[in-house]
């Protein structure tokens, strides 16, 4: 693709270069090479970019003095730029096809350019959307629903009574519409009996779900994942959870049932939330935080990009202003003196 074309596609400004150099593809700037696209937002990284063997750089301001045969790209957001451009670049993949040894049931609908690849099962009265690739060993449960562009990873698995939207991506071994962790105790013999687990998946437009990561099915109701939405690998939610547009869940995370998760927030690795609590938009949670059941968290009289963290959730200042007087009294009890 011309550099031309990718500016045309993206936005920015050619300050320097060919308009019309070919780009193969991106890479970091110690490997890239003169057919390959590289990013700098800073300084330092803009001078390391610029002497690197890339022959185009995005960044967000040239220098006074750069090279005049590198293409120089200004874009306001240099490392989104590569990203969409790596898009964009990205090899094609393999024509659609539907392998003989996929097990494709009854009144399966198949969207046009709808791929299946080795040993996948698709149940009956399912639907899978245009150019949505079914990849080897996923099992699509009866009557789900899935939308168009999606990409299911091998071995991932989508109980009956889910719905993808469009654009939606899987990785290997992700499970949705398991049931919820769920059960009713009898006080004279203490024996176990599971609740209803009968409801729904939705997963919409845009969501991206990672390898061996898990979304119950809600009990009774619904469990949402919202637009944009990006977990991690090895991230639970919960029955009956409401997660929110563009959150950000890192591994490890795990939400209990009933929960809520505002648009915007970010949990990130090993984060823990009890059952039926609140996160508010834009809550931030740093690694490890806890969340106990029933308690609301939000940003409100907090600075924007304020951190909460330690269990219960708090803002991180406080925790670390804690933890230092904890020290100095552990320090004092013990006798030993500070220097």
């Amino acid at each position: 693709m011309k550099i031309s074309d990718l500016i045309e596609a993206l936005g920015g400004t050619l300050v320097s270069g060919d308009a019309e150099q070919q780009v193969e593809g991106v890479y970091s700037v110690e490997l890239a090479g003169a057919y390959e696209l590289v990013f700098a937002e800073d300084a330092a990284s803009a001078a390391k970019a610029l002497a690197s063997q890339a022959g185009v750089v995005v960044l967000r301001k040239a220098p006074a003095t750069f090279p005049e045969d590198k293409c120089v790209v200004e874009a306001d957001q240099p490392r989104l730029w590569f990203a969409r451009a790596a898009k964009l670049l990205a090899p094609a993949l393999p024509e659609a096809s539907i392998h003989p040894s996929a097990v494709i049931g009854e009144n399966v609908e198949l969207g046009q350019g709808a791929s299946v690849g080795p040993c996948a099962v698709i149940g009956a009265q399912a639907s899978i959307g245009a150019r949505t690739r079914i990849e080897a060993g996923a099992v699509i449960g009866e009557g789900v629903r899935i939308g168009d562009d999606c990409r299911i990873y091998p071995r991932a698995v989508l109980y009956p009574g889910t719905t993808l939207g469009n654009r939606v991506i899987l990785h290997a071994g992700a499970v949705l519409g398991a049931d919820g962790f769920g059960y009713v105790r009898d006080a004279a013999t203490g024996a176990y009996t599971q609740f209803p687990q009968q409801g729904t998946v939705l997963i919409e437009d845009d969501v991206e779900i990672g390898a061996n990561s898990t979304v119950d099915r809600g009990a009774l109701q619904q469990t949402k994942i919202g637009r944009g939405t990006k977990m991690d690998n090895l991230v639970h939610v919960g029955h009956n959870c409401v997660i929110g547009e563009d959150v950000i869940l890192v591994t490890g995370v795990g939400i209990s049932g009933s929960c809520t998760v505002g648009n915007g927030a970010v949990l990130a690795g090993q984060v823990g939330v009890g059952d039926h609590a609140h996160i508010g938009p834009g809550v931030i949670l740093g690694g490890q935080a806890g969340v106990l059941s029933g308690k609301t968290l939000t940003n409100e009289g907090l600075k924007p990009g304020t951190v909460l963290w330690g269990t219960p959730a708090r803002p991180l200042k406080q925790v670390l202003r804690e933890l230092a007087v904890v020290a100095r009294l552990a320090k004092k009890g013990s006798g030993v003196k500070e220097a």
